[in-house]
């Protein structure tokens, strides 16, 4: 972590320049990020043997993955704005323990919130609907299984992203939102349709 970087770009630089470096990015991000759901929804509506059931299971587990955003938002965006205060005041000792720390409680974050996803995943299922038939409670069970493996993983990636920004990378951390998105959208397209893996393919 630069000092020159991460503070004096901030201060020497006009406002205009700065909201064109941080905030473009930022909007790009999550822009992207929405196409995950949109484009599961797309390609799970698409495919023969899933249609209508899948999209009612993919709109059953959605709720879930936004609670793990929330969660791993809270983290990043807290850190972020501790971090950038610290580097204001060229305290990089304590931005970087602050740092530490949330990655820290991000990992523990994600094993807690998979944790409760497994064991408690028809009663959640239930609560949301999922049991709104038998051929969408399967396909909800086996679409929640795989997301919630990945769980940890998309946490910890989405709590980094704002903490990314806050050390003068705003760019990175962008082109790593636009690069999940862009391997989802191709691994999606492979595995529902030419290796037919179904709810576990779109997850």
């Amino acid at each position: 972590m630069s000092e020159t970087h991460a503070n004096d770009f901030l201060v020497t630089e006009k406002p205009g320049k700065l909201m064109r470096k941080y905030a473009i990015p930022c909007i790009i991000s999550l822009v992207v990020a929405a196409l995950y759901n949109i484009v599961d929804q797309i390609y799970i509506a698409n495919a023969d043997y899933l249609g209508s059931f899948g999209n009612a299971a993919n709109t059953t587990v959605f709720p879930m993955t936004v609670l793990a955003l929330a969660i791993a938002v809270m983290i990043g965006d807290g850190a972020c704005a501790f971090v950038s205060i610290l580097l204001g005041r060229h305290d990089t000792e304590q931005a970087h323990r602050t740092i530490g720390n949330a990655v820290l409680l991000a990992v523990g974050s994600g094993v807690v919130v998979t944790l409760v996803y497994l064991l408690l995943a028809e009663p959640i299922l239930t609560l949301f609907g999922g049991r709104v038939n038998d051929e969408t409670f399967v396909l909800a069970k086996e679409y929640f299984f795989w997301i919630t493996l990945g769980m940890p993983f998309y946490m910890f990636g989405q709590a980094m992203n704002p903490i990314i920004r806050s050390d003068g990378s705003p760019r990175f951390a962008m082109v790593s939102t636009v690069a999940g998105a862009v391997t989802n959208i191709i691994l999606d397209w492979l595995f529902i349709y030419p290796l037919r893996m179904g709810m576990a393919g779109a997850a």
